[in-house]
């Protein structure tokens, strides 16, 4: 009985170990299972919340800290001090150990890295980590692509296109104002440069033909054919292109319903074009009569179209190149310098050719201001004797009239004014950069409209007055030019159409 007891009391003992064992044994376990449970509830590399992150790309410093982005999420290089050298655009093969995450820096090692904001520093506390959220408000649309967002540029004017959009899309809050840092110095500084540049490539032509002996006007009549070619393709690839742009900008809202605005608009600075032409024409006619007198006033009057047509589209390319972001600048004031030299060259060979008509006795003109004759009219006994008169001018010669160049002052001008309307624009740009938003309503609808005008301006001087003047109107100067000249002439047309439609990729 005793023995019975105690085997019995033994065994009491042994249960109550055995349960008070199981409880302090699940007291240690449940911490670990919640530590376990909510480490991989928070795990970055989860694929349950968040796509897997293979590369780091769009590296840039702020500080001495190197920022990365992964879509719209950044991540903070760990370990790395690169304030002073340039961080490298992307780290690849990015893989976790355990729950820390590294990516393959260019040199082929493991570089540790942290989502932004994130509490773990590689076992290190970080104070003040409020100094980490800095703001990136002022760098939206300075890098090509950002967060799956590709922010660009048409004539100046910034547009943001999201991840698999079309072009006629735009990022939800893209058409605010978007505020940015500008080097007020060195768009000061270029507007010198452009200044220079315009006044030159219009001033050359002129000069050139006070040097330049009668054998080489070939030289002219290819710069001319290279203006045509260049005038012609402003047009269409820059201007027209802008403006159908700046119509389309969803921006506007569907303030602009009429899908043809913009070919409206462009036909209405045709129309303009053609009456005005039209009216000088009929006007010289009436007050002086003969067919030379009309030819010279409607020569001067084609080329002081074609001027206002370039001063209308050089204003706003001042403008729009000036407000354009630094990082997209200097990429377009280098095209800029090219577009103004060009449209310098195509205007004023124009104005080095002008002359005026005189009631006087014949007069001996320069060999190079008559690459393009005059309509035939009655010749003097002595031209039809000698086939140009005794000084062997190719004008022909009347008994009451001739032609002399305009003063070389009065081109001059009409060069200056050309060089100075893009400086012009850049000096009102540089007045309203820090207020100037590309994408406001009343901003896009007023860019639009003047490069349509500006278009169709261009178009009817370009093609009517210049392209088809010279190749086929009675009296133009290719009418019956010979082999060599017409194929310089060709190369030269056709060299400045390719060239000014190559520009147009960024401008």
């Amino acid at each position: 009985m005793i023995s019975s007891m105690h085997n019995s009391s033994a065994w009491r003992r042994a249960l109550v170990s055995l349960l008070l064992l199981g409880e302090v044994s699940a007291s240690h376990m449940a911490p670990h299972a919640r530590r376990q449970q909510q480490t991989t509830t928070a795990s970055p590399t989860s694929t349950t919340t968040s796509p897997k992150v293979t590369a780091i790309s769009d590296c840039h410093n702020h500080g001495a800290t190197v920022f990365c982005m992964f879509g719209t999420a950044e991540y903070q290089i760990l370990g790395q001090a690169t304030a002073t050298t340039p961080p490298p655009p992307a780290y690849t093969d990015c893989h976790s150990h355990g729950s820390d995450m590294f990516c393959v820096g260019p040199d082929g090692g493991d570089i540790e890295v942290a989502p932004e904001g994130s509490a773990h520093r590689s076992g290190e506390e970080v104070e003040g980590d409020q100094h980490h959220d800095h703001d990136h408000s002022h760098e939206e649309g300075d890098a090509a692509s950002q967060g799956g967002v590709d922010c660009h540029f048409h004539a100046g004017v910034e547009h943001c296109v999201g991840a698999g959009q079309s072009e006629g899309s735009a990022v939800a809050g893209s058409c605010k104002r978007r505020h940015r840092e500008y080097n007020i110095p060195l768009r000061i500084g270029f507007l010198f440069v452009v200044l220079a540049t315009s006044s030159l490539g219009a001033a050359v032509p002129i000069f050139l033909t006070r040097i330049l002996p009668a054998n080489f006007s070939v030289i002219f009549v290819v710069l001319k054919q290279f203006g045509t070619g260049v005038i012609i393709s402003t047009a269409f690839i820059h201007l027209f292109t802008h403006a159908s742009l700046m119509f389309g900008n969803e921006c506007l809202k569907n303030q602009i319903k009429f899908e043809g605005t913009t070919a409206a608009i462009v036909m209405g600075g045709l129309v303009i074009s053609f009456f005005v032409d039209y009216a000088c024409h009929r006007l010289a006619k009436s007050l002086e009569g003969t067919a030379a007198s009309v030819k010279t006033s409607g020569d001067i009057v084609n080329v002081l179209i074609l001027e206002a047509g370039i001063i209308f589209h050089s204003i706003l390319i001042g403008l729009t190149l000036v407000v354009a972001g630094d990082s997209f600048f200097i990429t377009l004031f280098i095209v800029i310098l090219f577009h103004q030299m060009f449209e310098g060259i195509a205007l004023g060979s124009r104005i080095a050719l002008l002359q005026k008509h005189e009631p006087s006795s014949a007069v001996n003109v320069s060999p190079l201001l008559s690459v393009e004759p005059p309509p035939v009219e009655p010749k003097t006994a002595a031209s039809n004797s000698d086939g140009g008169g005794s000084h062997g001018s190719s004008l022909p010669l009347t008994n009451s009239s001739s032609l002399k160049p305009i003063s070389i002052w009065k081109k001059l001008l009409m060069a200056a004014t050309f060089g100075i309307t893009t400086p012009i624009g850049m000096a009102i740009g540089i007045g309203v950069l820090q207020n100037f938003n590309g994408n406001d309503p009343a901003t896009l609808i007023a860019i639009g409209t003047l490069d349509a005008v500006s278009a169709g301006i261009l178009l009817w001087v370009g093609i009517v007055e210049m392209w088809a003047h010279d190749w086929i109107a009675a009296g133009g100067e290719l009418v019956d030019a010979g082999a060599a000249l017409t194929a310089c002439a060709s190369v030269g047309l056709l060299a400045g159409m390719a060239l000014m439609s190559f520009l147009g990729k960024w401008a």
